[in-house]
């Protein structure tokens, strides 16, 4: 369920993207802003980490599709507080009056104004738009308001004018941004109920950005004789600035010197416990190449993934005159070879 901020805030100009930005837009910015104001990146600096929440929870709604879709539509119609009028017998052009005139007796008797604030709802009066936002909850209503909506006395599959029944609790929504390694390792976390208590939920180890977890009967109280609603949780997992992942494998790249590429080597690897792990560099080995190590990825119930380490080969900047004289003498002793005459035959084939 969509929350005030959803109409107060202007999730793409926080991101600094379109309003028409694609998904790949949308996370690629996403993970440029998230390591420039990383915590750990800016010490004792608020207005970072305050900047670093902000983005974080724009992320985490227009990444998902669905909570995009509804965040769009939402504020469509609240942009600038306009007040919409279903005309009578619920005709026009659609838009907002066909959307809402379902609700009101499928467009007939009176018109019903809304806005984003105002007195209470009812035909010819202003309907507050958390009103709204709670008519059309979660759960399986019938009638008049689908799914009813809090304090509704008529929920249930009479609808509204039917009788009260053992009506189900509202799904409610909640959001909460975890740093890479809690989605690693899973981690325990508390969070505030529609009821204004708290719950703690542990976050399995391997929770992916963008995932959504059922906590069942944590959501709105029933009806008498009804169960709970369930709490739908939406999981954002900020970028790390050294690992990545793939499915259930850890990336990171690694650099490696010209000389132990070429003669080979034994490097350490850093890993997401904070530790390191010996790896050998074969002779030869070319930037890009990636180097398995089982079993230093994400622990699942499931699986187990690798730590992935894809060499990098620095160059180096600035030559002694000792180390330009060996690339010179490496250089002659390589004339006559064109690394790139192979490229250019499969180029013209």
């Amino acid at each position: 369920m969509a929350s005030q901020d959803w109409i107060e805030k202007d999730f793409y100009a926080i991101l600094g993207v379109a309003k028409d930005a694609d998904e790949a837009t949308i996370k690629k910015t996403y993970r440029k802003l998230a390591r420039k104001l990383h915590p750990d990146q800016n010490a004792n600096d608020p207005k970072a980490e305050a900047r670093f929440k902000e983005i974080g929870e724009a992320y985490a709604v227009l990444s998902d599709p669905e909570q995009r879709k509804q965040y769009d539509q939402i504020r469509a119609m609240t942009h600038g507080g306009a007040r919409f009028t279903a005309g009578p017998g619920g005709g026009g052009a659609g838009g907002f009056e066909d959307l809402f005139s379902g609700l009101f007796g499928q467009g007939g008797g009176g018109n019903v104004r809304f806005t984003t604030r105002g007195g209470p709802g009812g035909a010819g009066g202003d309907l507050d738009l958390e009103e709204i936002l709670r008519m059309f909850g979660q759960g399986g209503g019938g009638g008049g308001f689908p799914g009813g909506y809090a304090g509704d006395p008529y929920g249930g599959a009479g609808g509204f004018g039917g009788p009260r029944g053992a009506r189900r609790g509202q799904d409610v929504e909640a959001r909460t941004t975890i740093g890479f390694r809690q989605a690693v390792t899973g981690d325990t976390i508390t969070l505030s109920t529609p009821t204004g208590g708290q719950i703690t939920t542990r976050l399995p180890a391997g929770v992916k950005d963008g995932q959504r977890i059922k906590l069942r009967g944590k959501g709105q109280p029933g009806g008498p004789g009804g169960e709970p609603g369930d709490l739908i949780l939406h999981v954002a997992v900020r970028p790390h600035p050294v690992f990545g992942r793939e499915g259930d494998h850890l990336t990171v790249d690694v650099p490696v010197t010209f000389a132990e590429a070429a003669l080979g080597a034994t490097v350490a690897v850093p890993t997401l416990d904070g530790g390191s792990v010996k790896v050998k560099v074969a002779p030869g080995t070319p930037s890009g190449r990636v180097l398995r190590i089982k079993g230093r990825g994400v622990h699942t119930t499931k699986a187990t993934g690798d730590l992935l380490a894809t060499v990098q080969v620095v160059v180096p900047q600035r030559l002694t005159d000792e180390a330009k004289a060996a690339v010179e003498t490496l250089a002659a002793a390589d004339a006559g070879h064109d690394p790139r005459a192979e490229l250019f035959e499969r180029a013209r084939g």
